[in-house]
């Protein structure tokens, strides 16, 4: 009896510490389910960042938005508010990327010396995130029936996070009923990766324009330098390739789960979603391979562009005046002695310290002193004041000073060029104030200038307007064949944002097949030709950009004023995407309200929600 009774015990103790481990392992699995989602949404973040500049690792936009679509498909199965969840996780993804993307926003912290402007990365991150939860939101809207509970051996009830983790680790293969044709199942994933890319654009369209718009790193700007790939840009625009990309995202995430599944129940299937998004790609290549063998017919235009990297601090303080004058007046007669003389001479944004169409000034003296004494047409950045008003503007200097053409910026830089509703919000004004004193105020048309040589019609852009594409097109159907950007991007000192401005700025090449001149005060000085391709840099002995110097070269103009698809019809893609992801948000809200009246779901619609591996 006694050794009867010593097994027993010895029996429950073994079953006890059994129990006890499965529970350890079940507590396990639980917290990591409750943790893996955060941490995927916090790696998308940082992959999509990994995009940009200053990293440029082009390559990582082809799988960043999958542990993000991963943890709103996969997890969460218990939780009450799910869209929620959905939203945060999308909400922190563009918290991580957009710190990070612009995270040299802070060198103006660094600059005006003070401490509270090293927290711009972070609160424009505040503000953008909002885009990237839209869309994660409408991830899990069109969420697919992943995986059907009794596909584990478990009954609707069982189905939550801490018995199926405990299923999954014990290892029950699933049951999967007979699978339908591998076709149906590829068209499914077809619709589904169709629908977010569409919304991917919808969201990134959105941002271009809300409230002023931001619309740099769109996910597409990450293959700035794949100049093949690109040039579908002159139909869609940048985010056409935001398309592919996002939508290469989501075969990227269907195809591990199929073969997973596929591997399980030893019955393997073709993918033709994988096959078909494969072979887009590879068309897309072929087409801007056969589109750069075939450029239009052009002509030579002389170009000196001149980068006089003056440092922020001495821009417009009188002290350094006639430093500036004189580093200019150096730099620009090194470009005239070069043969053939240039056609074209570019001084980037605000080179002067003083408005150079008011006669009182010092700069109107030197610039036009300095036209007299060349027959070089001269392109400079300048204030410009008139009635009352100020204006950043660009000016064209022509026959021995006698002839300036003006263009005035037509889309500012809220709190960098004016301060939003200044006079509705007193408090915040005086603060930001401090390094916004005034207001800019808006030019009114979009002014070509003329050179006096040839039949070359500039558009003007300034600053951050060469990455604006709808702004640049209007240029382009005004009749513009060149397209010349004067900036500053000493703002940022030696960070990443000036090559950043480069990385937006080339698409509007591509997008119009026009090409680029491009002259900074610091940053990049360089040449772009029509199909996106930096032709010429200016550089140090050390390959760096933030220097001193002149640059010098022929750029092709095209002789043909022809016009793209995307400079007719603008950003009509874009539009179309965002109209297929209203509608598929419509639709998914109606065909939910009529399940929970009872109304069964039409079999279409079943389809559309099919799983990846069903």
């Amino acid at each position: 009896m006694r050794l009867l009774q010593a097994g027993a015990a010895s029996r429950t103790g073994r079953a006890a510490a059994a129990a006890a481990v499965e529970f350890r392992e079940v507590n396990g699995w639980r917290k990591a389910l409750l943790v893996w989602p955060w941490l995927a949404a916090i790696s998308s973040g940082l992959l999509c960042s990994g995009c940009f500049p200053p990293f440029n690792q082009a390559w990582l936009c082809w799988f960043a938005l999958t542990p993000l679509i991963a943890a709103i498909w996969f997890s969460g199965e218990n939780s009450r508010k799910r869209w929620l969840r959905d939203l945060l996780l999308g909400y922190v993804t563009g918290l991580v990327f957009f710190a990070e993307a612009f995270r040299w926003l802070g060198s103006l912290g660094t600059l005006f010396e003070n401490f509270w402007l090293h927290g711009l990365p972070l609160l424009l991150s505040f503000y953008l995130g909002i885009s990237f939860a839209f869309w994660s939101w409408f991830v899990g809207l069109i969420r697919p029936s992943v995986v059907a509970p009794k596909a584990f051996g478990a009954s609707a009830n069982d189905f939550h996070a801490d018995k199926w983790s405990a299923m999954l680790a014990r290892g029950r293969k699933p049951i999967v009923a007979a699978p339908s044709s591998p076709w149906q199942r590829s068209t499914n994933n077809l619709r589904l990766a169709f629908l977010l890319a569409s919304a991917w654009v919808a969201h990134e369209w959105i941002r271009g324009w809300l409230f002023g718009g931001f619309g740099w790193n769109g996910l597409g700007v990450a293959l700035h330098a794949n100049w093949p790939i690109i040039q579908v840009a002159e139909f869609t625009g940048v985010t056409g390739l935001s398309f592919v990309i996002a939508f290469a995202n989501v075969i990227a995430v269907t195809t591990p789960f199929r073969l997973f599944l596929e591997a399980r129940t030893h019955r393997m299937r073709p993918h033709w979603d994988l096959n078909f998004t494969m072979l887009g790609i590879v068309g897309l290549l072929l087409f801007g391979w056969q589109t750069a063998r075939n450029p239009s017919q052009t002509k030579s235009l002389r170009v000196a562009a001149v980068q006089a990297n003056v440092p922020q601090d001495q821009k417009f303080d009188p002290q350094f005046t006639r430093k500036i004058f004189d580093q200019f007046a150096r730099l620009s007669a090194i470009a005239l002695r070069a043969n053939p003389a240039p056609d074209l001479l570019l001084w980037p944004e605000s080179s002067m310290p003083d408005p150079v169409r008011d006669e009182n000034t010092e700069s109107y003296r030197f610039v036009t002193d300095f036209s007299r004494s060349t027959k070089t047409d001269l392109l400079l950045g300048t204030l410009d004041v008139e009635d009352g008003h100020d204006y950043n503007a660009a000016l064209l200097v022509s026959d021995a000073g006698q002839r300036m053409q003006i263009y005035r910026k037509l889309h500012l830089v809220p709190f960098g060029e004016y301060i939003p509703l200044r006079h509705s919000f007193p408090l915040f004004a005086a603060v930001a104030g401090k390094w916004v004193p005034g207001d800019f105020d808006a030019g009114k048309d979009y002014t070509l200038v003329r050179l006096t040589s040839g039949d070359v019609q500039i558009a003007p852009l300034i600053c951050f307007e060469d990455t604006i594409g709808d702004l640049t097109r209007q240029f382009v159907l005004h009749g513009a064949n060149l397209l010349a950007n004067v900036t500053n991007d000493g703002w940022f000192l030696h960070s990443a944002g000036s090559e950043q401005h480069l990385a937006n700025s080339v698409f509007r090449c591509v997008e119009t097949r026009r090409p680029m001149v491009r002259a900074a005060n610091t940053g990049v000085t360089c040449f772009v030709n029509e199909f996106g391709r930096v032709t010429q840099v200016l550089q140090d002995e050390t390959g760096s950009t933030f220097t001193e110097g002149v640059l010098t070269g022929d750029v092709d103009i095209p002789i043909a004023h022809e016009l793209t698809f995307y400079s007719r019809r603008g950003e009509l893609f874009a539009q179309l995407c965002a109209c297929v992801t209203l509608l598929a948000i419509v639709v998914r809200i109606a065909l939910r309200q009529s399940r929970r009246g009872g109304s069964p779901e039409p079999p279409a619609s079943r389809a559309n929600t099919r799983a990846a591996g069903d």
